[in-house]
């Protein structure tokens, strides 16, 4: 049994569980012959679907009796259980009176809209599953609209009804004003809802129902949900739009799709065509495999409207169609939304550089970025010219801090520049990104969040109301490049209480210049061990990153000066002893608990001369240029 850590890039491989083998015997092509469904529950980030999604399995039968199985199940990589939240799409599928339901756990964040935009070309129908107390928040707004624009009648699960602040009528009046603002055509404006309370296992059509299980949503589903549309065309060539990259160490790159037409046998011999519909390759295939449960099962055929994985392909990737060899004609894949931001990658040169991890060569780096990118269509990797580094494009902080925690817990040690935002022109104007952010925060502090908002990262208010609880919340639209590094400051401006969601609106023409941080930076002059006695005394200068006994190097950002100019400064100064007897005693040495910034923090935080430096047991700030003489060289150049 492998572990699934090892295997953090793979899209779409399920939890492997101690009860039960991850594979199971193959099943008869007769078995297969049931009612099928395909639905994807999307919904924002902490609304509870993997937690839903947990109960379906468990009340369907998915899981044996004394079976061991950990809660949220689906989350099944270690970032998503740390997090709690979801960022590689998964497949399951269950069982219910004599239908096959296949489910999609979606990523609830746009950063992941890569995933969300692929997979929900897979299904026929969307669970939207909306906070009673929150109403449809922006990630809501975000996956939703790709869902409606694809033609997909939404279910609407009202879920936590059972929390103290829940108001399930305003949420419900939300969302039907949500999906008229998202041009919903009749049909889909007619949808039916539910009560639910995930965690409890329970959904009713009223919300004073029984309680007792979840038997309304699996009624609503099959009875609401068309069949798929593809299973009219049975008789037709096989064809198949790859939709996710796996890897697996028993049988090797598997991609998976739904079958849009015709049937595939184990064994049998089918070509990859690009988009453009290029041949890539001819191959046969070894492994079908379809989702049962929490496993994937070895199945002898498959058919149209089902979702399965294949094996035996050496070059085939994402979007590309797999097919019969009479086929000629590629599937339409759907387009996805250009990057908004990039990230530079480089090697760890620092003087630290290769005492954490093992892998620290730019070849290295550069075929982990390269696998990544192919595996995640919503990346774009490009080398820099000086070989060294590479420019990786993506959607968000969140998204590039999640695949840089994937590297370092594989070993790499980088160096990650700051975020940079790319523009586009249009009509020879200079356009950027601009994103929706929508801000609960307590009243008192609304004020200072609309003037750092509205002023000067160059945002615009376009809602202001009041939230319940003493709570406003505040809807703003705002360039991308205002946002990065804001979160931390919004945080101190609102106390620890406010709570700020983003997503991408659209381009509009460059707004202006956008300052920068304001504060300057503490930077080691030497190289060594920090001593506390020294960082005692640098305590008036600012705040530290660093304790005591911690490595440092010449350039190390060690703290944040408390003015605008970056300050050079030696903390590895100790007390100098004499032989002269002292009136007093030495007393000892306190220091304050210094600043411990996690992986997106540090990113958000840093200039455009500074790097932040990422090996397996560490996350360290430093200067781009680590010499002194070379830093000023380097700004009387820009300058």
């Amino acid at each position: 049994m492998f572990r699934m850590r090892n295997i953090l890039h793979c899209s779409i491989l399920p939890l492997a569980f101690p009860a039960g083998p991850l594979y199971l015997r193959a099943i008869p092509k007769e078995a297969e012959q049931m009612d099928l469904r395909n639905i994807a529950i999307i919904a924002h980030v902490d609304h509870g679907k993997t937690t839903l999604v947990d109960e379906l399995l468990k009340q369907s039968g998915a899981f044996r009796a004394g079976q061991a199985v950990a809660e949220r199940a689906m989350d099944s990589n270690d970032l998503e259980r740390e997090r709690g939240i979801t960022i590689l799409a998964k497949c399951t599928s269950v069982e219910w009176k004599g239908a096959r339901i296949n489910i999609v756990d979606t990523p609830g964040h746009a950063d992941f809209g890569g995933e969300v935009e692929r997979i929900l070309s897979m299904v026929d129908g969307v669970v939207l599953l909306v906070d009673a107390a929150e109403g449809p928040m922006p990630q809501t707004k975000f996956v939703t609209s790709k869902a409606l624009a694809l033609g997909l009648r939404p279910i609407v699960v009202l879920n936590k009804v059972d929390k103290p602040d829940a108001e399930p009528d305003r949420a419900l009046n939300e969302v039907f004003d949500l999906f008229a603002a998202l041009d919903a055509d009749a049909d889909q404006l007619d949808f039916p809802n539910l009560y639910a309370s995930g965690r409890s296992g329970w959904a009713d059509e009223d919300i004073d129902g029984p309680r007792h299980d979840l038997t309304a949503l699996f009624r609503l589903i099959v009875n609401h949900v068309p069949k798929p549309r593809q299973l009219a065309r049975a008789d037709e060539d096989f064809t198949m739009l790859a939709t996710t990259l796996a890897a697996d160490p028993f049988v090797g790159r598997m991609l998976t799709g739904r079958v849009e037409s015709g049937r595939v046998k184990t064994g049998q011999t089918i070509q990859a065509l690009s988009r453009i519909g290029q041949k890539i390759e001819q191959f046969r295939v070894t492994k079908i495999r379809a989702f049962r449960g929490l496993a994937q099962q070895d199945i002898e055929e498959a058919s149209a409207g089902d979702i399965v994985s294949l094996a035996g392909m050496s070059k085939a990737t994402v979007s590309d169609t797999l097919a019969a060899l009479a086929v000629e004609e590629p599937l339409a894949a759907q387009p996805i939304d250009p990057p908004t931001i990039s990230v530079t990658f480089g090697i760890n040169d620092s003087p630290l550089a290769g005492r954490d991890g093992s892998k620290v060569q730019s070849r290295v780096i550069r075929d982990r970025l390269l696998k990544e990118a192919e595996s995640n269509v919503a990346i774009r990797v490009t080398d820099t010219p000086g070989g060294e580094a590479f420019e990786v494009a993506g959607r968000g902080e969140l998204q590039m801090g999640v695949l840089i925690e994937n590297m370092r817990r594989e070993g790499f040690e980088l160096s990650v520049s700051r975020p940079q935002v790319l523009f586009r022109d249009v009509d020879g104007q200079r356009n950027e990104p601009i994103e929706e952010v929508t801000i609960d925060v307590d009243d008192e502090y609304a004020g200072a969040v609309i003037e750092k908002i509205t002023g000067p990262r160059r945002g615009e208010m376009t809602a202001m109301k009041p939230a319940g609880a003493g709570k406003t919340r505040i809807v703003a639209l705002v360039p991308s490049r205002g946002l990065i590094g804001y979160h931390g400051e919004f945080l101190t401006d609102t106390r620890g209480t406010g709570v700020l969601n983003r997503v991408f609106h659209g381009w509009a023409p460059y707004k202006g210049p956008i300052p920068g941080r304001r504060a300057g930076v503490l930077i080691s002059m030497e190289n060594g061990t920090s001593v506390a006695y020294a960082l005692f005394n640098l305590e008036d200068r600012g705040r530290m990153f660093i304790g005591a006994q911690e490595p440092v190097y010449q350039g190390m950002i060690i703290g944040e000066h408390s003015r605008d100019n970056d300050l050079e400064v030696n903390p590895l100064k100790g007390k100098k002893l004499t032989n002269i007897r002292a009136s007093g005693k030495d007393d000892a040495v306190v220091l304050t608990t210094p600043v411990k910034m996690s992986l997106e923090q540090a990113i958000a935080y840093i200039d455009d001369d500074e790097l932040v430096e990422v090996t397996p047991n560490a996350i360290r700030l430093r200067k781009r240029f680590l010499d002194t003489h070379e830093r000023k060289r380097q700004a009387r150049a820009a300058g």
